[in-house]
């Protein structure tokens, strides 16, 4: 089956790289660093010091991984890190948030998964274990850091129903790859059980370390900047939106009846979107105002009625700025976006009805009070406009998103715990 899978990507990368270059006409860095996709790296000898080889494939993976990044170096003040990615987003997040780290930390594309790349990577850096990120499970990555003798460890592991269904549907491939890994650090009991049914051993279980993300207080500070552009106004933030989603929100805004002075935040996932739904809002008649075009002042303007996000790097920022927010991904059936973020900045959380990406963290914020789900765009409207009414029921559903999001932190410590008997031996 691999060698199958492994004819299948020689024959499919000039399609791949194609599309890299069309990708590049509205996000340049897709055309940036090619030979680091294809595993060229020119004459180098081995790294001085140990190498440790973590891989988060974009944004979000990569901000997750902010705390287990700062442990590792801090438990092995002797390795650097290679930081590997799939998105240039992902990569410039990585370089905004590890520059404090100076050359301990070194950025790389990860090699298309042929097989040879792979293992000219590994050859190159020589890393002593390879740490996946939450869901990305490689089978010639793997297979050959297996080859080379490198553990690899799937940390901040989640495996929903569907995407277990999904991996047994591709039968052979999968499961031996699975079996590859050595370790899965899992976010859940449920999460955990999952894995185990592809073949995995070693599994344990740590929590979320995007519990542990410590807000920047440069992030902060850009909130509480925008919050004044913005005013006295109440804001409901919509973050991480995608195709479709904003169309439903900006249906159902129109109907609603919000507080008459209420700003609409809108930040779409993906940035090849933001001229697109600029449009959108638009031809729905209502005023919009562009992060990046507040002008000389920086202020919103008072008949504004939308607000597009259309930066990078700062949805902490947004959240800060917000009074309440819905998380994205979550009216269509595409599993919904972590809603840790909000919640450890003490802000109440909407939930759409297709949250399984999430599901067990998403029932345990209901539960605790500090989340609440709605079941479309409409009903949405109808929460937020009765929290931003009602500023008590808003100050306490926030504290127990507060407390919620306290409560679970520690992944963390239990995940280096976990790796430390691997980077003994």
């Amino acid at each position: 089956m691999r060698l199958f899978y492994t004819l299948a990507w020689w024959l499919a990368l000039p399609l791949v790289l194609a599309r890299l270059w069309l990708r590049g006409r509205q996000e340049p860095g897709y055309r940036q660093h090619w030979g680091e996709r294809l595993g060229c790296y020119g004459r180098q000898a081995k790294p001085l010091i140990p190498t440790l080889w973590l891989h988060a494939v974009s944004v979000g993976e990569t901000r997750a991984a902010e705390p287990l990044i700062d442990a590792l170096l801090a438990a092995w003040p002797d390795c650097r890190i290679v930081l590997t990615h799939m998105t240039p987003t992902g990569r410039a997040t990585g370089k905004t948030l590890f520059a404090k780290h100076g050359a301990r930390l070194v950025q790389s594309y990860l090699p298309y998964d042929t097989g040879a790349m792979p293992a000219r990577f590994i050859r190159h850096f020589a890393p002593r274990i390879c740490i996946l990120m939450e869901t990305e499970v490689w089978p010639n990555l793997i297979h050959q850091c297996n080859r080379h003798g490198v553990p690899v460890v799937l940390a901040n592991a989640r495996l929903s129903q569907r995407s277990l269904g999904k991996a047994q549907r591709l039968g052979k491939l999968i499961t031996d790859a699975a079996r590859g890994i050595t370790l899965v650090a899992a976010q859940t009991q449920d999460d955990a059980e999952r894995v185990r049914q592809l073949g995995v051993q070693g599994v344990v279980v740590t929590g979320s370390i995007k519990f542990d993300v410590v807000v920047p207080e440069a992030a902060l500070a850009t909130g509480a900047a925008l919050r004044a552009a913005i005013g006295q106004r109440p804001v409901l933030l919509c973050a991480s939106t995608r195709e479709g989603e904003e169309q439903l929100i900006l249906d159902a805004y129109t109907r609603a009846s919000l507080p008459a002075n209420a700003l609409l935040l809108i930040v779409p996932r993906h940035p090849q979107r933001f001229d697109e739904v600029e449009k959108m809002i638009a031809a729905h008649g209502l005023a919009v105002q562009r992060r990046s075009g507040l002008g000389p002042d920086g202020v919103v303007a008072a008949g504004t009625q939308v607000l597009l996000g259309d930066s990078m790097g700062e949805m902490f920022a947004y959240y800060a700025a917000c009074d309440c927010a819905f998380v994205g991904g979550s009216l269509p059936p595409l599993g919904g976006q972590n809603l840790i973020e909000p919640a450890a900045l003490g802000k109440p959380v909407l939930i759409g009805p297709h949250t399984f990406n999430f599901a067990l963290v998403t029932e345990q914020a209901i539960a605790a009070g500090g989340a609440a789900r709605v079941a479309d765009a409409d009903a949405l409207m109808a929460q937020a406009a009765a929290l931003l009414q009602d500023p008590a029921r808003l100050s306490l559903m926030g504290e127990k998103a507060l407390a919620f999001a306290n409560q679970h932190r520690g992944a963390t410590p239990r995940t280096i715990a976990a790796i430390k008997p691997l980077l003994a031996a």
